[in-house]
């Protein structure tokens, strides 16, 4: 069967054709700036090289409108007709406490993303346009969600819930959702199948790093914490997000460069993070690591504090979990960067970790990079969030 899986962002549009069978990628790609002066799709069919079309893209139903036509265009198509589209797998970021698992998507479903809308102003209106973009261009093909919260749903109570007033949770859902759930599933569960581990007795901490950024505590296959919150800006030091700091902060920025709560925000969501730490260099890692190689102060200061706060994590989920068997590096950053690995793993010498740094400076692979003697082992396990929706969009259509 091939599944179609779609990534909606507020301005873009992520895609790739899987072949469920053979799980290979028979085409993927992106259409950029929709709804913005300069649009263009990005298509790379197996095994050819990468087309670029410059078109207007006015919302999200003409974008999908473009991939359909080019997985089925006569020279550079990877299918012959949409009959060939089993199923539709679409990315839903929140799912708030409705949903635990993935869905078939109908008009309930629909419904109840609708009402999760406050939670992800950019992402699941987005969500939804692509949904029923697809709805009206592949009229009675299977389609489903699968929430980048709904792995977090199995977080107890004291995981959470923020100190604020009690209300505040029951009334307007105030608590912590966390992000990234689908690559922290499969990258949790690859890790056990690395390891010849039951994933009912095992405890990993997935460390997903790239510009976005989170840490999970994975506990006999079920997450009981993670580093996200409400919304995305919680935890980590990321690309532009500031992650955690003391929340009167907010008030004493506003109150000094007066500046609106929505200025702030837009400062600790766009202008924060390591492009902040670094005076305005990048929010790129590898300009920031660039940086640091040639000894500059910028450099040194974004990726010394954002190891150390990774760290703090890691050290603090070992102690939610009572041990930790394993930790696992993925995402952009944590596949490609050994210097950001390597330095995060300086601090958990206390666990009877060490790096064999040889494995460490293999980039974009699966491998395990703790040296033999190490009693928590350290992998890379590239994320495949694209393979993970195809497959849960599979089970469900199968009636799983």
């Amino acid at each position: 069967m091939n599944i179609l899986v779609i990534n909606c962002g507020s301005s873009s549009l992520k895609f790739q054709l899987i072949d469920s069978d053979t799980e290979q990628v028979k085409a993927k790609g992106l259409c950029e700036r929709i709804g913005i002066d300069g649009s263009r799709l990005v298509y790379t069919p197996a095994g050819k090289d990468k087309i670029v079309t410059e078109t207007p893209m006015p919302d999200h139903s003409k974008a999908v409108s473009l991939v359909l036509d080019a997985l089925t265009d006569s020279e550079n198509g990877v299918i012959s007709g949409l009959s060939e589209i089993g199923a539709v797998g679409h990315r839903v970021v929140h799912g708030g406490e409705k949903f635990s698992t993935s869905v078939i998507i109908d008009d309930e479903v629909l419904k109840a993303v609708e009402e999760c809308n406050d939670l992800a102003p950019l992402h699941n209106p987005a969500n939804l346009i692509g949904i029923d973009a697809c709805t009206k261009l592949m009229p009675g093909v299977p389609q489903t969600a699968v929430f980048d919260t709904a792995f977090h749903q199995t977080m107890p109570e004291k995981a959470f819930l923020y100190g604020l007033p009690y209300r505040y949770y029951t009334d307007h859902k105030v608590r912590r959702y966390g992000f990234h759930g689908t690559s922290h599933s499969f990258v949790s569960r690859r890790a056990a199948e690395i390891l010849n581990r039951s994933c009912d007795d095992f405890k990993v901490i997935v460390c997903h790093l790239g510009n976005g950024a989170s840490v999970s505590a994975v506990m006999n296959g079920k997450c009981v914490d993670t580093s996200m919150g409400l919304t995305p800006l919680e935890g980590l030091i990321m690309g532009t997000r500031s992650g955690d700091l003391d929340p009167a902060i907010i008030e004493y920025i506003a109150n000094c460069e007066k500046l609106s709560l929505g200025d702030v925000m837009k400062v600790l969501n766009k202008e924060s993070g390591v492009l902040g730490l670094s005076g305005g260099l990048s929010s790129d890692f590898r300009d920031i690591g660039k940086a640091y190689d040639e000894g500059k102060a910028e450099g040194r200061r974004a990726f010394d504090t954002y190891s150390y706060r990774v760290a703090k994590y890691i050290g603090a989920y070992t102690a939610a979990m009572n041990g930790v068997d394993a930790i696992v590096f993925t995402a952009g950053v944590g596949e490609n960067d050994p210097l950001i690995r390597s330095m995060i793993c300086g601090y958990l010498g206390y666990l009877g970790l060490s790096i064999d740094e040889n494995e460490n400076r293999k980039r974009g692979e699966e491998v395990q990079i703790s040296s033999p003697d190490s009693k928590v082992k350290v992998l890379v396990v590239p994320t495949n969030e694209e393979l993970a929706i195809a497959r849960e969009t599979v089970r469900l259509v199968n009636g799983g």
